[in-house]
């Protein structure tokens, strides 16, 4: 018998989008469950290692679409625990983008100045900090040096990470073992709990349904800790209020699947997704051309020589963030890391005599890996992404045991997402090309296609029914009482790293889904209080019942 419980609300998962609402509607009074088709881990659990039931693999989803992919977080604290805390602000210029549309993309309530109070909420909780050039890494003020000397600026970028405990060992995105980078497992997620909200990880959910009594039907199953493939219990939770938060690649599946017993979607559900306009360059540095031409030098004759060290993003150039510019000609460019077997399959080598990302040039290139510098660029795409019809359960089809599957998801650039990659590429090369510096080139998208580590907009807010799925309360059109605070719902790219106003977005929403519950009969308020900072990632009981309603325990890897 399949198990039936009932709360207030119900979270479908706990990343930005999720973890804020259910701290809040916790803390108001709600009893609320959280849902999380990965695992709960902590820092002693994440490793520096990539073998096969590290964190690197329990904790990641690479998702393979047809022209997209998508690497994204698996786990309690989602994408806040595999991200590399960099955390800007919007600029102005793009709440007013139109993209091919032709007409404004964004609520017209929502405009930067609006937005800056729950930025500001946000960067208070997590903590967000200004970095300064002492903090900036050996990556970052190479690049800085780089656009410096090419006439261009570079800027510190605000991060979310305690400089104190950080020990730049450049594994940020396998979970911090050292609990420096201010994920949500330090904040949200344990004040969450302390309110009584429940997280129950592994569980992913399948599809939402109606209640006889005008409330909702969650169903989910329960998954296996080590082979992701196997389903080992499965479990309906009814609630008055849903707020879907899966992230912006699984998140218009759930929808899709949910249809038939749900009622129509939106029109815009599982279209419009943008993969935030991103792309990668590596550039492979001349050490003495960085020593001659830069004066740079790190001791031991090293003027750089260190790809491995740093913290991921630490400096970025934001020349080409500004709004009277066209768009499609808006960027930014951010110096960033990515380990061994992400960044080595796809850069491809320069002046290559055959094949560019593989053979014996390629190899050359990988001999000489401490000197790369890798480029990441966040443009302005068209929203493109369309998702087809979705799987018979999870998000995608799962390939491998862990991380690895096959999406529905279909993106093929248009001649304006193309036109800003190419500018960028050719900046790049300005830039970092300049007197014999470095040899750049894009990663390949022969291989794989585009990819993108903040996937977005689909399932999108604005003021047009029939191109945004949410109205400027983050509810689903049609669908009271079903809120989605996620990076689907952001309406396009942002040209910059969107963690932060996803954050933003979901504190902003905290107050709709509070008085839509009060509507339904939930005992809760909005007390505007944030999560105090908790000093060690630690987690909770997990209550669970199985198929006969007895409790059951998840076992770890």
């Amino acid at each position: 018998m399949t198990a039936h419980e009932r709360t207030d609300v119900l979270v479908i998962g706990s990343g930005f989008g999720g973890a804020i609402p259910a701290y809040h509607l916790a803390a108001g009074g709600a009893s609320v469950v959280v849902l999380e088709r990965g695992p709960w881990l902590s820092a002693d659990e994440f490793d520096h290692d990539f073998k096969f039931g590290s964190s690197s693999t329990r904790a990641f989803e690479f998702t393979m679409g047809e022209g997209m992919n998508v690497l994204g977080g698996n786990c309690v604290g989602g994408g806040s625990v595999v991200y590399f805390a960099a955390m800007p602000r919007a600029p102005r210029f793009v709440f007013e983008r139109q993209g091919s549309l032709g007409r404004r993309m964004w609520p017209k309530s929502i405009t930067r100045e609006a937005l800056d109070p729950w930025y500001d909420r946000v960067a208070q909780a997590l903590p967000i900090t200004q970095s300064t050039w002492d903090d900036v890494t050996y990556s970052g003020g190479v690049f800085a040096a780089a656009c410096d000397h090419a006439g261009r600026t570079a800027n510190p970028v605000a991060a979310a990470i305690d400089t104190d405990l950080c020990t730049n060992c450049n594994w940020m995105m396998s979970g911090c073992k050292f609990d420096a980078k201010r994920s949500l497992l330090l904040n949200y997620l344990p004040a969450a709990v302390d309110h009584g909200a429940q997280i129950r990880p592994l569980h992913e959910v399948q599809r939402i349904e109606r209640s006889s009594e005008g409330a909702y039907l969650v169903h989910y199953t329960v998954v296996d800790p080590v082979d992701y493939r196997v389903q080992v219990d499965v479990g309906v939770i009814e609630a008055k209020i849903v707020v879907v938060a899966a992230g912006a690649a699984a998140t218009p599946v759930i929808l899709q699947r949910s249809e038939e017993t749900l009622g129509a979607m939106p029109p815009a559900v599982g279209r419009y997704f943008s993969g935030n306009g991103e792309r990668l360059n590596t550039a492979i540095l001349n050490e003495d051309r960085v020593r001659d031409v830069l004066g740079l030098d790190r001791g031991d004759g090293l003027a750089y020589a260190a790809n491995q060290i740093g913290r991921g993003p630490s400096a970025a150039s934001w020349d080409r963030l500004d709004g009277s510019l066209p768009e499609f000609s808006r960027y930014s460019l951010e110096q960033l890391y990515f380990p061994p077997g992400f960044g080595t399959i796809l850069a491809q080598a320069p002046d290559a005599d055959g094949p560019s990302w593989f053979g014996p040039d390629k190899k050359e290139i990988l001999r000489r890996w401490q000197s790369w510098l890798t480029i990441f660029i966040m443009s302005e795409d068209d929203n493109e992404g369309v998702f087809g019809p979705p799987p018979e359960t999870g998000n995608a089809d799962r390939i491998s045991m862990q991380m690895l599957s096959r999406g529905n998801l279909r993106y093929e650039p248009t001649a304006n997402t193309r036109h800003g990659w190419a500018l960028a590429d050719a900046d790049i090369r300005d830039i970092m090309e300049r007197d014999g510096l470095s040899r750049v080139l894009p990663w390949t998208n022969e291989v794989i296609g585009a990819y993108t580590v903040h996937p977005l907009a689909s399932c999108r807010m604005g003021d047009d029914p029939e191109t945004s799925a949410l109205d400027d309360t983050n509810e689903l059109r049609d669908h009271p009482g079903i809120f989605v605070t996620d990076g689907s719902a952001v309406p396009g790219a942002l040209t910059v790293n969107p963690a932060f106003t996803i954050a933003a977005i979901a504190e902003r929403a905290v107050p709709n889904i509070v008085r839509a519950a009060q509507a339904r009969g939930v005992d809760v308020r909005y007390r505007g209080s944030l999560p105090p900072p908790a000093r060690i990632s630690r987690k909770a009981p997990v209550p669970l019942t199985g198929r006969d309603g007895q409790p059951v325990t998840v076992p770890s890897v």
